[in-house]
Parts: C-alpha cells; structure tokens; sequence
C-alpha cells in the first residue's frame, strides 16, 4: 500500500486511493436484528484539495438531530449497500454518481442505535457549488479536506463511564466529529489515505448517539 505524498484532487490522488482500497479487506458484520444503512465517504475537490463531504443534520429529523455525519441511509429493499449510498448521496446534497465512481468500501459498523453502517468510498468530480443541501435531511454541507484529516492531533480517544471501549472523535475545524462518523473517517484516512489496515469496530460512541 502506498502513503499518499499530496492532496492535490487528480488523477494521481485516484489511482492512490483506488489502490489501497483495492489491496484492503474489509471486513462484514452480521445483520441480525440490526437495521442496515450504508453511507459515502466521497472524494471531492474543494478549493486546492480534495476532501470528504460531510453534512450537518436538520433539528426537524427524529435521531441524531444537528450532528455531522456523511450521506447515507437505510438501504431498501432490494438493494445493495453501493445503491443505496449512491441514491442517498443524490437525494440529500443532489450528487448523482454512478457505479463506475465507486472506488471501494471500508469495514462495516455497528452502532449503538441499532445500525449497521457500510461505507462506500466514491470518486467525484461535480464542481463544489453545484451541491445543494436537502432541506428536510441536511442543514449543511461541509468539507473535511485531506489536510485536516491527516493531522497529527486527531483522533481523539476519550472514556465514557458506560463502557469499557474508547470513544474516538476527529478535529474538525474549531469542532469534533465522534464516532460513528468520525470512526469512518479515521478508517478513510488510515487504510485509503495512508496505506494501512486498521480497523475501527472497537471504537464506542458517545452516550448521546447511543439512543
């Protein structure tokens, strides 16, 4: 696996990616009585480098109100986990991609909530301001560029008195994204960005997101 030497969203920074991802095992989870979601990490060109989008969630929804996450949702019936990511990704920042844009997944998580959560990790060249947040789903879309995901003070590990497991959290601007979303974050920067095989389903979340 090769550790990324630039940020830069081109060609070269494609073919980086697309070769970690290829050479990592991602790992599955059962479903069980789980309900499955999965989410997109996609790789974007922001200003002078690439980034993540994230989004920020609408106080109107039922869970998780106003917390960063990344595009996702429930998969319905019928589909796969890439389908399901590419049809959410359209319908909250309206970005349509297709299959051919699909650079790989991570390993699957479990969540305290009740989900698992596959993450797929899409290529994306739609020029920044052509995105549009869904205004019932998403308050806003933010980018996490490559610079601030590689910094050296992230990830946070913190404890929480309910578990014996570490919460993770990543820095993000004068915030910090925990985990779930940040785990998945972590894993993109450390197997897609950085070449290695680590794996985040150890990591717990913070109490507010187990509900």
């Amino acid at each position: 696996m090769q550790v990324l030497k630039a940020f830069r969203h081109d060609a070269g920074l494609r073919q980086q990616l697309t070769a970690n991802l290829s050479e990592f095992q991602a790992r599955t989870q059962p479903l069980g009585d789980l309900k499955h979601a999965a989410v997109v990490l996609a790789v974007t060109r922001y200003r002078d480098e690439a980034a993540i989008i994230v989004t920020r969630r609408t106080d109107t929804l039922r869970a998780h109100t106003g917390q960063w996450a990344l595009p996702g949702g429930r998969i319905d019936a019928g589909e796969t986990p890439a389908e399901a990511a590419l049809r959410e990704m359209h319908e909250e920042v309206n970005l349509s991609l297709d299959a051919g844009q699909i650079l790989g997944t991570l390993d699957d998580y479990v969540t305290r909530s009740g989900y698992l959560i596959t993450p797929v990790v899409v290529w994306n060249d739609t020029p920044w301001n052509q995105l549009h947040p869904n205004p019932h789903e998403v308050a806003s879309i933010s980018p996490f560029g490559f610079s601030e995901l590689a910094r050296s003070d992230s990830p946070l590990l913190s404890d929480v008195a309910e578990s014996d497991k570490q919460v993770l959290s990543m820095h993000f601007q004068d915030d910090v994204i925990f985990a779930p979303t940040g785990a998945l974050l972590f894993q993109f920067r450390e197997v897609a960005m950085g070449g290695r095989s680590t794996r985040v389903l150890h990591f717990d979340q913070p109490r507010f997101a187990w509900r």
